[in-house]
């Protein structure tokens, strides 16, 4: 097969087809699930619904969320949808007995007396299409662009994070145990109760470190975490100490304190000064990993067969200290599939973001092109320079296929690898590049060039415009899957 572009690749086996599409609920209510299945199936080329069944954030379960810069799409409601979150199927109350989180359905009004997956499942499975739930932790940090205004789960407060300082945060800690037993419970209720075909799994967590770069006060100090860390054998005040003297240097370098040996320096100064810091942070790791080993296990349990994967964040690449945390080859011991996120227009705006995190404390002696020039080096990417950076977005050619050969490289033939591909990812700012239906073309050329196992179109079908999904299907037929 060749491309427009005139580069030769294998043809992948129709057999193996994987061309995933993440879905929120409100549009099988909005268009209808047979005109919706006959759209992805028959226009597109989708054989895989990865649907948000969970969720309290507009991004997942509503409508699109930038449509004041975008416009509204070629399809659905073009109004605010303002969900109240929740669970968009019926929850069955044998599994959440030991939570205090039984009564999570949700309270949208288009959704009563629905149940998402009772609509879909059939109407997919007879038409050979094959139905993931997909779900992302945390549930409950997002606010504003349609998510909910307010979770209405008594008592949920009592289950958050305290942070170095004890004050309680805005999410709920991992290792309190009703919050953790009510993860494993939505999703064995899932798997148990209904004939899904398998689950894809974000874990979009910040750790410590992070969130001392963001400006935040690190955590977790909850009780039940103390517990935990005092069980392994940490001293859980000397960390705490450590946090807050951390904490202390980054507040006095994002309020532009001047240091001696420059903002670098001082931070790795700070740093081998107070240890217990990395104590904490590699304490926080491994216990957030925990959770994604889990309920690897708990599914495999319920049905040995099913596939689960990850969804995996794409500050992975794009942070040098996640990117060190997060070795691909790890992720394989607990995941069938892993789903690098790659919302290539989107990429400059989300660079942005990540390298404003350090700019303004470790790193705010650096012009922002110096810094982008040397971190690209570092963590192998090849795109344009700062200054033209969001307007021009990330190439489909180097950074969706530079991040599948990374992909299939790390995952050395243990897992699959199906890559995100954006298409209208939401933009924030008005200079962000435009998606067009040549980038998703391109998108999809690029992943099976790199090598990759197939694709998922993200973030939320609600948002994005049929024309730009016609560079799909026009990959897909070249390559002889539609």
């Amino acid at each position: 097969c060749q491309s427009r572009e005139g580069r030769r690749m294998n043809r992948p086996d129709p057999a193996d087809k994987f061309v995933g599409i993440q879905l929120s609920p409100i549009s099988f209510v909005d268009e209808g699930v047979e005109a919706v299945l006959d759209t992805l199936q028959h226009r597109v080329g989708v054989n895989v619904l990865m649907l948000g069944t969970v969720s309290w954030l507009g991004l997942k379960s509503g409508r699109s969320i930038s449509h004041a810069l975008d416009g509204w799409p070629d399809h659905g409601v073009p109004e605010p949808y303002q969900m109240r979150g929740g669970a968009y199927f019926e929850p069955d109350p044998r599994f959440y007995r030991d939570t205090f989180m039984a009564d999570y359905r949700s309270r949208d009004p288009e959704f009563a007396g629905k149940d998402i997956l009772k609509m879909v499942v059939p109407a997919a499975h007879a038409r050979g299409m094959k139905v993931y739930v997909e779900l992302m932790e945390p549930f409950f940090k997002y606010a504003g662009h349609g998510s909910a205004a307010a979770v209405e789960i008594p008592t949920l407060p009592q289950a958050m994070e305290v942070d170095a300082l004890g004050r309680l945060s805005g999410e709920p800690s991992t290792s309190n145990p009703g919050y953790r037993t009510w993860i494993h419970s939505m999703i064995e209720d899932q798997v148990r109760n209904h004939d899904i075909d398998g689950l894809m799994w974000c874990n979009e967590r910040n750790s410590p470190l992070d969130t001392l770069i963001q400006g935040g006060c690190p955590g977790d100090f909850s009780a039940s975490s103390r517990a935990e860390a005092q069980a392994r054998g940490i001293d859980v005040e000397a960390c705490r100490r450590a946090c807050l003297a951390m904490y202390d240097f980054m507040q006095e370098a994002a309020a532009g304190k001047s240091f001696a040996d420059g903002a670098l320096i001082t931070f790795v100064r700070t740093l081998l000064a107070n240890p217990e810091m990395l104590v904490w942070e590699k304490f926080w790791l491994e216990r957030n990993k925990d959770l994604d080993r889990e309920l690897f296990g708990l599914v495999k349990w319920c049905k040995p067969k099913m596939p689960f994967g990850l969804n995996v964040w794409n500050r992975n690449h794009f942070n040098i200290l996640r990117r060190a945390q997060w070795p691909w080859a790890e992720q394989t011991n607990y995941a069938d599939f892993v789903k690098p996120i790659t919302y290539q227009h989107q990429a400059g705006e989300v660079w942005a973001k990540e390298l404003g995190f350090f700019r303004h404390t470790i790193l705010r002696d650096f012009e922002p092109g110096e810094a982008t020039t040397a971190l690209f080096r570092i963590l192998g990417l090849n795109e344009a320079p700062w200054e033209q950076l969001v307007g021009a977005g990330m190439d489909p050619d180097t950074y969706v296929a530079g991040q599948c050969a990374d992909a299939v490289r790390g995952v050395e033939g243990k897992a699959k690898v199906y890559m995100g591909i954006g298409i209208d990812a939401p933009r924030s700012r008005p200079d962000t590049a435009k998606m067009t239906t040549d980038i998703a073309y391109r998108s999809v050329m690029a992943t099976y060039r790199a090598g990759g196992h197939g694709v998922v179109l993200a973030p939320n079908y609600a948002s994005m415009h049929l024309t730009h999904l016609d560079g799909v299907a026009q990959a897909l037929t070249e390559l002889g899957l539609k």
